[in-house]
């Protein structure tokens, strides 16, 4: 299937916040009770439609595990989006996010949009962080954010497609050149042109006639 742009995203946090579960909501639209913990990185991808074009989402899923840090690390590079979990019923999940957003910010490009997801919201009886203070920690970093339960599926559409909202939106304002290699961003094969400030150079401009 064709589409306007591809956008790379990371997922990352702590191990058991439920990073691999959102994955498979998304794609899959299924919830797996019981998931193996994620070794390195695991990969995922879905068309989603976005200001009346197609984009394509291709989507890793990391590991939480101090071990593989350096192999995280190393997946930062490239995303245009990255989706930051904890799971609301276990604060040190929380306490952690500082770490988790420095890493982050220091491997990644400046203009990475990053969803802060408060996991396992069908939860709400075992609670231990409370909404406000997600969204405290949001508007001092200057993240999107949202509460997501990968069991009941609840926003988790929505935390991937807003996120590639704000992806888009800062290609169309000039923030993000998609023809950038570290941009995240590969331009499509919808055979459309493309009104961003940034237009697809051609990379044969004198292409001779004939079929070779």
């Amino acid at each position: 299937m064709s589409y306007t742009y591809l956008f790379k995203y990371i997922i990352i946090g702590d191990t058991g916040v439920g990073k691999s579960c959102l994955l498979l909501q998304f794609t899959d639209k299924r919830f797996q009770p019981v998931h193996d913990l994620t070794i390195g990185v695991e990969f995922g991808a879905r068309m989603i439609p976005i200001d009346n074009q197609q984009m394509k989402l291709q989507i890793w899923d990391t590991a939480g595990q101090e071990s593989f840090r350096s192999i995280t690390r190393s997946y930062y590079r490239g995303a245009a989006g990255a989706l930051l979990v904890y799971d609301i019923t276990q604060r040190h999940t929380f306490n952690h996010l500082t770490t988790w957003l420095e890493d982050a910010r220091q491997h990644s490009a400046s203009h990475m949009v990053i969803m802060l997801i408060g996991n396992k919201c069908d939860l709400a009886s075992r609670r231990e962080v409370q909404k406000e203070e997600g969204e405290a920690f949001a508007r001092e970093h200057g993240l999107i954010f949202m509460e997501t339960s990968a069991k009941t599926a609840a926003n988790v559409e929505e935390a991937f497609i807003n996120t590639a909202r704000e992806i888009n939106k800062k290609i169309q304002d000039g923030t993000i050149d998609p023809d950038d290699p570290n941009s995240g961003i590969k331009r499509g094969n919808d055979g459309k042109e493309h009104h961003g400030p940034f237009p697809r150079a051609n990379p044969n401009p004198n292409p001779k006639s004939g079929c070779c």
